[in-house]
């Protein structure tokens, strides 16, 4: 049945309480539009839906008499006024009158409006007067906005031309005003997204680069020039012809998008979420499964690019005419740019003749801060080079190569000029690696970005060292006295590159590193450099989070494989910007603490020749030297002190700081009985930068980690580090950092409170865990994260357990119970969440106080996996 079948079908209704007639037909559209979604063009179908709808409020409004009541208009406004309509988009309509209606109109109306709520269409509605309509224009850029595009469905078409007059007139909202507010309201929705159009879980509505952009420009040009088709820009110089049809056509593949979005949702949904990307790529023709994802989200990613470019270019000179600004300063930089107003600008028709002529235009602007972005005529003039010079990869270019060289040897470079690099696809037309990661997915909540944005962002933090003394004072003095800064921003652009290819991408992206250091003829010893730093790229993250930092073995291991302070200093600088680019949640003090840890410790073990020990001992004395001094102000004597100090060995005073080792002592010497049956549990937030440190000391009992894990985990508290003692006279002392759901100290002292007082009243039940009904969360539904467990040699007294598993509610309460089980004694358990995986390491021995046999391992990795991945039964035992 065609759309004109189904409005005939609209017009057999003769009464407008036959409900069932109408939500037949609202239900035979729906129909149509699945039916038809892969055989008409997206651009038919959204007009279409419009126009089905246009005939159904038309009858029913006429069906009610509504359209002979004299100054009364149905009008279509916001993206209904565009008379296009997605599946499920809201329908918004102004009822508009010239004055007050009456009770018997206001009546029929309700009815109206009732009708179309009773056949399940998506209604936004307001009854308004032409001077009400237009108070509230005056004070509301949105609603300024919808009436812009509105248009009259039926009725007095005298009384909508009244409000369109007062619409346009300067009075409501000048061209000015208007541009203005739509400008900073772009700003700000741009800076919701991280002012990035490259989200793994992008809104096809909002995200920069999406509809709303494109629907910007056409605000824009209908408020100031009265221009209702894009075509007519053209004649205005503002689009060249092919431009039009690029923006059109970007237009429909992100309409293609939504439409099968709202298809697969059911409803009004513009978040292409992890949960309907498979179904949204299936129905796309993009075929099934993780590979059919990437490739609809890398075609989308490569549109969003395009539409940001024209969306960027077209605001400027709709700033010039609409703001009617003359340029106050023009600065010549070379014979074909000039500086306007701190925008560059070319001075010549053509000024990109060869992709060096590119390279050369980014080397002038890494010589000028004053240069605050480019012109309109130079991103034109800059897309149109790109195009021309598609077909060719600019580093096959020895003119090309010492040029892209020159700019690794600039920091400044790495400011404006390599985001001007990045966001027009310039390092995409150098390095056929580069081309090759843009727009790619990764399937995790550990990463929030493509893999090019995340090493653009990374690059970007790696340059702000250079100028972040006061925030990062460590990274600073390390790049300001790199004589080589090419070696850094190298590996910056090369660690992530090989992503995507099946392998070990450390290990392919530095073979890709080491060719590219051969090809632009640096030294053995630069390129050698740069490939371990691309190969080892996640070392100093894994060791710092997975492993035990104090152990001298762990050092010393850690050192033989960076070797040098140069490599300690580059490592850690790729490290902390690798962090921080990959999800602006995951950096926080806990991380930033281990890695420098990780740092003093190996640049010390270095000084002591690798003598790791001798650093591990100077520690000890320091601390305990500190630490007494601190006790002595709270006047804690030595004799005092010591009652606790002897029962610890000496690898405590290695891991806590004097400050921590001084409350601890002062907190369990000065506790009135620690009886046998007593239990202290405190807790503070000025003993360490990490997060909030939780303190247990007690006699020892079984499944003590568990019970205190889930009463943490049912108050959306999580443990990132676990210090577990148990000494000679049968005590345990727990040291916990944690955070809360925002994984940020407990601020709160009430909250801390109410928290100390829950743990103390769980560990009097021995042997049982609270009670967790906290749910997983819809993303990590979606997400497969296999259980996996490895055994690593710690000492011969204990065994260090990795485990990579679903972040699943419960799971240390669960991990702690299997330990009493199989009788393990917990003795240190460093816990990292990383998206949806649980990466946590345990240092655990068996009940002879010795390291795990391999029948031992064996039977944990077993019942480790069956315990996590058997569904929920009764999370409370």
């Amino acid at each position: 049945m065609s759309v004109q079948d189904q409005i005939q079908q609209l017009h057999s209704i003769k009464d407008v309480n036959d409900i069932t007639g109408f939500k037949r037909a609202v239900k035979s559209n729906y129909e149509w539009l699945h039916d038809n979604f892969n055989k008409e063009l997206v651009d038919k179908l959204v007009v279409a839906r419009s126009d089905f709808t246009d005939a159904l409020l038309r009858h029913a409004w006429q069906l009610l008499g509504l359209d002979k009541e004299p100054s009364l208009a149905l009008c279509a406004v916001g993206g209904y006024g565009r008379g296009q309509l997605q599946p499920y988009s809201d329908i918004d309509l102004l009822i508009l009158s010239e004055k007050k209606v009456s009770k018997s109109v206001e009546e029929r109306l309700g009815r109206f409006i009732t009708l179309l709520w009773d056949v399940k269409l998506e209604i936004g509605q307001s009854v308004r007067t032409v001077k009400e309509t237009i108070n509230l224009a005056k004070s509301d850029i949105t609603i300024a906005t919808n009436l812009v595009e509105s248009r009259i469905l039926c009725g007095c078409e005298n009384t909508f031309k009244q409000l369109i007059d007062k619409v346009n007139s300067p009075k409501v909202w000048s061209s000015k005003d208007f541009f203005l507010a739509k400008l900073e309201e772009q700003q700000k929705r741009h800076h919701k997204f991280n002012d990035t159009s490259y989200n793994l879980e992008p809104n096809v509505k909002e995200n920069p680069g999406c509809l709303r952009d494109i629907q910007s420009i056409g605000w824009v040009a209908k408020k100031h020039f009265r221009e209702y088709d894009g075509l007519t820009l053209i004649g205005h110089g503002y689009f060249f012809e092919i431009e039009h049809a690029e923006l059109i056509e970007c237009r429909s593949h992100l309409w293609q998008i939504r439409f099968a979005l709202h298809l697969v949702s059911g409803r009004s949904e513009n978040r292409l979420l992890f949960d309907y990307q498979p179904d949204v790529a299936k129905l796309l023709g993009y075929g099934e499964g993780k590979a059919a994802v990437e490739q609809m989200m890398k075609a989308f990613f490569r549109i969003v690019r395009r539409v940001s470019e024209l969306n960027s270019m077209l605001l400027l000179r709709f700033k010039d005419d609409v703001l009617e600004q003359k340029v106050k300063k023009v600065v010549t930089l070379n014979a074909k740019f000039e500086l306007r107003d701190g925008l560059i600008s070319p001075s010549q028709p053509e000024t990109f003749y060869s992709p060096a002529d590119i390279l050369d235009f980014l080397s002038l602007i890494s010589q000028h801060d004053t240069i605050q972005g480019l012109d309109a005529d130079c991103i034109r003039q800059l897309r149109n080079a790109r195009r021309r010079f598609q077909y060719q990869y600019y580093h096959e270019r020895q003119d090309c190569r010492e040029r892209f060289m020159a700019l690794m040897k600039q920091p400044e470079f790495f400011n404006l000029g390599w985001d001007i690099m990045y966001k027009y696809g310039i390092l995409q037309s150098y390095l056929p690696e580069w081309d090759k990661i843009v727009g790619m997915m990764q399937f995790d909540l550990f990463h929030a970005y493509t893999v090019d944005e995340h090493t653009h962002r990374l690059v970007k933090f790696v340059y702000s060292y250079y100028h972040g003394e006061k925030k990062f004072p460590r990274c600073h003095r390390i790049v300001k006295n790199l004589d080589k800064p090419e070696l850094l921003f190298i590996a910056a652009i090369f660690h992530d590159i090989a992503k995507g290819r099946g392998g070990d991408h450390s290990t392919l992206g530095s073979v890709d590193a080491l060719k590219f250091c051969e090809l632009h003829n640096m030294s053995e010893s630069d390129a050698n450099t740069i490939a371990w730093l691309v190969e080892n790229h996640l070392l100093m993250s894994v060791v710092a989070q997975r492993r035990d930092i104090y152990d001298a073995d762990v050092i010393n291991q850690f050192a033989t494989t960076v070797k040098t302070h140069d490599n300690l200093n580059l490592l850690y600088a790729l490290t902390l910007a690798d962090i921080r680019a990959t999800n602006d949640n995951l950096w926080n003090d806990w991380k930033a603490s281990l890695l420098r840890e990780l740092y003093l410790l190996t640049q010390q073990a270095f000084d002591n020749g690798l003598e790791c020990q001798v650093t591990l001992d100077q520690r000890i004395t320091e601390h305990k030297t500190e630490a007494m001094t601190l006790l002595a102000e709270k006047g804690i004597s030595e004799e005092q002190a010591m009652l606790f100090w002897r029962q610890m060995r000496p690898d405590y005073f290695v891991r806590f700081k004097p400050n921590q080792i001084a409350w601890h002592t002062e907190s369990i010497v000065t506790h009135p009985t620690l009886a046998p049956e007593d239990i202290l549990v405190s807790a503070s937030n000025s003993t360490s930068k990490a997060g909030t440190e939780l303190l247990i000391y007690c006699s020892d009992r079984p499944a003590l980690f568990a019970q205190i894990a889930s009463v943490l985990d049912s108050r959306n508290c999580s443990i990132h580090d676990a210090q577990i003692t148990v000494t000679d006279e049968g005590n345990v002392f727990d040291s916990m950092i944690i955070l809360d759901q925002d994984a940020q100290r407990i601020d709160s002292e009430f909250h801390i409170k109410n928290l100390v007082d829950a743990i103390r009243s769980q560990l009097v039940k021995p042997g049982r865990s609270h009670a967790n009904k906290r749910k997983m969360s819809r993303q990590m539904k979606q997400l497969d994260v296999k259980t996996k467990v490895r055994f690593y040699s710690s000492t011969e007294h204990a065994t260090l357990v990795e485990l990579e598993a679903l972040d699943a509610p419960g799971l240390l309460a669960k991990i702690g119970h299997l330990f009493v089980d199989l009788n393990l004694t917990l003795k240190m358990a460093k816990i990292s969440t990383i998206g949806e995986r649980a990466e946590d390491v345990f240092i655990v021995s068996n009940e002879e106080g010795k390291a795990l046999t391999q029948e031992q391992e064996i039977t944990l990795k077993k019942q480790i996996t069956l315990k996590l991945d058997q569904p929920e039964v009764n999370p409370a035992i």
